[in-house]
Formats: structure tokens, C-alpha cells, sequence
């Protein structure tokens, strides 16, 4: 697969039938230290019974490698050219 110009790629039609993905469903990645997996986000009903049972839940799972949150959103969407130019 190749990423596009705007960082997209096709998900392939074996993959979205197997994830029953369809125009507007939602997906994810899961960044683990062997590479990046796509995951299909739920249907949106809360399987929690509040926020921090979830919070709890996801605890010590995103692992930003040290950087602030700041140069984590620099990686992940590149240098902003609009903020603070030079």
C-alpha cells in the first residue's frame, strides 16, 4: 500500500468486509513496539459504566515514547507552517 500526498491509503475490500467497515464507520490505530494495527471503533454505546472506568481502563496504553504532547501532535501532523512563523 502507498500513502497518499494527504497521508491516506485504501484499506483493502478483503479487510473491510472481514471489519464490516462501510462508508462513515470509524477506525483507529493501535501503535504497539512490532508496528501500527487498524481497528474498527465501536458502534458508539458506551461499554463503561462512566468515564473513569474507561480512563482506568485504558491506563499506561499510550506510550508517547517520552515526547510532551505537544511534539507528539508535531510527529504525528508535521511542522505547522500557519503558527509562529519565522
Amino acid at each position: 500500500m502507498r500513502v497518499t500526498e494527504k497521508g491516506q491509503v485504501t484499506i483493502p475490500k478483503d479487510i473491510r468486509d472481514r471489519l464490516a467497515i462501510e462508508p462513515g464507520s470509524e477506525v483507529d490505530f493501535v501503535v504497539s513496539k512490532d508496528g501500527v494495527m487498524l481497528v474498527k471503533v465501536g458502534d458508539g454505546k458506551a461499554d463503561f459504566e462512566d468515564f473513569d472506568a474507561w480512563a482506568a481502563s485504558v491506563q499506561g496504553t499510550w506510550d508517547l515514547d517520552g515526547m510532551t504532547p505537544d511534539e507528539y501532535f508535531e510527529w504525528l501532523r508535521g511542522p505547522r507552517d500557519d503558527l509562529n512563523p519565522r
